[in-house]
């Protein structure tokens, strides 16, 4: 876990930490404005302004608001489902998968796939990587499983 998710749990265990909503809100408007279109496929894993959201939903970082994505269906270019990533694991959740971090087959992340959400392209940062297909259908599987309510 990075430093900064750290002190981010710990003030919000501790409720010492309000939420930039107004901060957000002028990202957001800068990202609504954003032009041309970027170009992404199925697997690719972004930075992603997802913003500040509600409750316990994914929250974005620093100050574009940011979180890791992964994206699991483009459908024209202008949106897609993408399902956040984090650095915190919780074993035996059949609602985050594990992620690899490529070579070495080491874990380094998990998608949080109980928070699966169409998103805006204007969203898009800047790709990552994409995610090996034999992984990617493994997620797809689980995903498939958790939305059958299996």
């Amino acid at each position: 876990m990075l430093a900064y998710e750290f002190c981010d749990k710990l003030k919000r265990l501790f409720g010492g930490m309000k939420k930039e909503f107004d901060k957000w809100n002028t990202v957001k408007k800068a990202v609504n404005e954003k032009a041309g279109n970027v170009l992404f496929h199925d697997r690719e894993i972004w930075w992603c302004s997802l913003g500040v959201n509600v409750g316990s939903e994914q929250d974005g970082i620093n100050d574009n608001f940011e979180r890791a994505v992964l994206i699991v269906r483009n459908f024209n270019g202008k949106v897609c489902w993408a399902v956040p990533l984090t650095r915190t694991f919780k074993l035996h959740s059949p609602y985050y998968f594990p992620i690899e971090r490529g070579d070495d087959n080491e874990v380094s992340s998990a998608a949080i796939i109980s928070q699966l959400r169409l998103i805006s392209s204007k969203r898009l940062i800047r790709k990552i990587r994409t995610l090996e297909q034999s992984e990617f259908e493994r997620l797809i599987y689980q995903l498939e499983r958790m939305l059958r309510g299996i």
